[in-house]
């Protein structure tokens, strides 16, 4: 209900809280392209930060004006890369001075050879490409299912290994209908010894594992507007050489030869993925660079800027008493 929301935000004032942190996706919160975020903003008695996960490019009317009131509404706002910031100015006309940029946070990965990872997965020595999240359509998995009997073909020992437990909105929607259809598709193309899906969730530990033994990440993203990936953050992060379709936050990050972009295509895909299948040396100094470019977006480093930020927006505010203040990170 929307009158939860300010109740909500009202009953923040008894709690020792001293800012705000508002994630933000049109779909996350409640009403029309997610409105009721306003009604808990406008009634919060405290300072907010409010992070963007999604800067569509060309916002409705009502998408424009919601991101337009929340970012006046907040002390401060996040994005996560330098592509979503310019587009809040163009599209949304919002003062850059407003507007700061934190990357998304990775984790601590060692960069090591994926012939060494491979055995505590029970995987052979054979190449593989690696995509992961949860299932569901408009992330291009068809696209890069497509292109893998043109991979299949150069190189017979390849494969492509989808990992992830289904969405789970989708799952209660329409069950394992996508699911099925992607199987439908690589049995259609062949590709029952190329294409593999894993149907599980897995948590850090093992996911670490995956992008470390895999030679290739692959976001074959159709959507040319996504304006950041965790995914995509993740393999950074594990050093792997990736290959992405070029949407904003892929061509920024993959930039000076840290990654592939190919179009949404598949035969650009494909012809992609073969080049870096059979060129290890390439694959390996794209690994290392992005694997270096992404010591910057380590989570404690991530969390370092966001708590001088929240200390930076409680500074001019008066103490409650019983509050605690935020303390440094070097306490």
């Amino acid at each position: 209900m929307a009158e939860d929301y300010g109740r909500v935000a009202r009953a923040l004032d008894g709690c020792r809280v001293d800012a705000v942190s508002i994630q933000h996706e049109f779909g996350i919160w409640g009403g029309a392209d997610g409105e009721f975020v306003l009604d808990f903003v406008r009634a919060l008695n405290l300072p907010a930060v409010a992070t963007l996960h999604a800067v569509t490019r060309r916002p409705t009317p009502s998408q424009r004006r919601i991101v337009s009131e929340l970012v006046a509404a907040t002390a401060a706002t996040v994005v996560m890369s330098q592509a979503a910031a310019g587009l809040l100015g163009r599209a949304y006309g919002i003062d850059p001075g407003r507007v700061e940029v934190i990357p998304h946070g990775v984790p601590d990965l060692p960069l090591v050879d994926p012939s060494g990872a491979k055995p505590g997965l029970s995987l052979s020595e054979a190449p593989f490409l690696l995509s992961f999240g949860l299932l569901g359509p408009g992330k291009g998995y068809e696209l890069a299912i497509a292109a893998m009997p043109a991979v299949a073909a150069a190189l017979p020992s390849a494969r492509y290994v989808i990992l992830g437990s289904t969405h789970p909105d989708l799952l209660r929607r329409e069950g394992e209908v996508y699911r099925r259809s992607l199987q439908d598709q690589i049995r259609e193309l062949g590709l029952t010894n190329h294409v593999e899906l894993v149907d599980r969730f897995v948590g850090r530990t093992e996911l670490g594992r995956w992008l470390q033994a895999a030679d290739v990440f692959v976001t074959p993203y159709p959507n040319l507007e996504q304006t950041v990936s965790g995914t995509l953050s993740h393999a950074m992060g594990a050093g792997k050489a990736i290959v992405s379709t070029p949407f904003p936050y892929a061509t920024e990050l993959l930039a000076g030869g840290r990654g592939v972009l190919a179009k949404p295509d598949p035969a650009a895909l494909a012809a992609a993925f073969i080049a870096l299948l059979g060129d290890p040396v390439r694959r390996s100094a794209i690994g290392a660079r992005a694997h270096a470019y992404s010591r910057q977006m380590l989570w404690p480093g991530v969390g370092l800027r966001y708590l001088q930020l929240f200390k930076r927006v409680t500074e001019t505010r008066p103490l409650v008493a019983g509050r605690p203040v935020l303390e440094s990170a070097n306490a």
